[in-house]
């Protein structure tokens, strides 16, 4: 098959990566130039850990508090916006404890998938992109999160997955370059990380070396169909002719789905980081700070911190305050690091791409026979991003996809 993928992010391109693996001929078109965005300022985790959706109940009330906030790891720019408040009203509606747990079954089925593949991918690629096999902690000051963290491990060993519970001293002895001061800790076995600007380029250079075709600043501007069929993507710089097409552009998946008339709800969630290099003492394991919602990823003297979710639209504007919050979250916890307070007008920034119910949308979309879908992953774009490339190369192909796509219809708003 001829294959256009929309999108050259981390879900783009290991789309890409398994679809040529099938014989498939692959084009992608990405906006920009492959050396920013999401797929490259994220924490790198590959976590089968993080099944539980984005909307839970208890985020909503909790996001109500934190909204009067804007340094808050929760904001939403306030504003008269249709497409957000629809967005925000299927949000609320998702958020029930019986639907979070339906929808955790089928998210654990694509994070294990990945991170079983990604041993693979390691292997494969020619270029390393320092892929650690350490497990990942998931760290506490406040006792009622340490018990919420603890009742999510039992869900977790329910699934297959490994975790140990230490108390503060047994962090500290695991952590044994910096201090930490926490009050308990639970390290997941079977999560790994990465450096994710160096997964992008590896990958990259890989799929031009096997004959997958570029086109690079280029912006989609509509769609030809004919016959229930999408058969050519028009751009600014040419028209395209393909037989398949794959949309997994991210956060402007619903703009994009918009110009071939369909209704794809996605709200861009901007999220910030700061990294610290040449560091003489770092973290030994990649952790996520609960309490704060701030996350950390170390690799040699390497250092990233990030998070925050802000909801403010396709905004290019740096709010200080939520770079300042991670900086100020991560210093509550590793209080001796000493690390310089970041220059915010420098910070990191990307917009993950976020459906109003947590789940992806990947698979074959009922408005036309040849359209699939690969996108809305939110947090977990490399988490989830080979596990989603083969499936999407399972349906053009024409095989029997690993498990049942049902939670993830990219048609189930329309």
């Amino acid at each position: 098959m001829n294959v256009t993928i929309i999108g050259g992010g981390v879900i783009g391109l290991n789309c890409a990566y398994y679809l040529q693996k099938e014989g498939h001929a692959v084009t992608i078109i990405e906006r920009g130039d492959i050396t920013d965005g999401c797929s490259f300022g994220n924490m790198g985790y590959v976590s089968p850990s993080h099944f539980i959706p984005l909307s839970t109940p208890g985020i909503i009330s909790q996001g109500l508090k934190w909204m009067t906030s804007s340094s808050s790891p929760f904001y939403i720019k306030p504003r008269l916006n249709w497409d957000l408040m629809r967005w925000g009203m299927i949000f609320w509606k998702s958020a029930t404890a019986g639907k979070v747990k339906q929808s955790a079954l089928h998210l654990n089925n694509l994070l294990q998938l990945t991170r079983h593949l990604m041993n693979d991918v390691k292997n494969e690629l020619p270029e390393s992109f320092d892929m650690i096999e350490k497990g990942c902690w998931m760290l506490w000051k406040n006792e009622k999160t340490g018990d919420h963290e603890k009742h999510l491990a039992e869900q977790a060993h329910e699934y297959g997955l490994k975790t140990m519970t230490y108390t503060p001293q047994q962090v500290q002895e695991l952590e044994k370059e910096v201090e930490v001061n926490v009050a308990g800790g639970i390290l997941y076995l079977d999560d790994c990380h990465l450096n994710p600007g160096k997964f992008m380029h590896s990958m990259y250079s890989y799929l031009k070396s096997k004959g997958v075709k570029f086109w690079l600043n280029s912006e989609v501007t509509g769609f030809e169909k004919s016959n229930g069929k999408v058969t050519s993507v028009i751009t600014d710089k040419a028209k395209l002719d393909c037989e398949e097409l794959v949309i997994a552009n991210g956060s402007w998946m619903e703009k994009i789905s918009k110009l071939a008339g369909i209704y794809t709800p996605m709200q861009p969630g901007k999220g910030y980081s700061i990294v610290y290099d040449g560091l003489s003492k770092n973290l030994q394991h990649p952790a996520i700070l609960v309490d704060d919602r701030t996350a950390t990823t170390p690799i040699g003297g390497w250092l990233r911190i990030g998070g925050t979710m802000e909801l403010s639209g396709h905004s290019d504007n740096i709010l200080p305050k939520r770079v300042k919050a991670i900086y100020n979250a991560f210093n509550k916890y590793f209080p001796t690091m000493n690390l310089p307070e970041p220059d915010t007008s420098k910070a990191w920034f990307g917009y993950r791409p976020v459906s109003p119910d947590g789940m992806p949308y990947i698979g074959r979309h009922t408005k036309f026979s040849n359209l699939s879908y690969a996108g809305g992953h939110a947090m977990l774009g490399v988490t989830a991003a080979a596990g989603t490339g083969k499936i999407i190369s399972e349906i053009i192909s024409g095989k029997a996809t690993t498990f049942s796509l049902t939670a993830f219809n990219p048609a189930r708003f329309s």
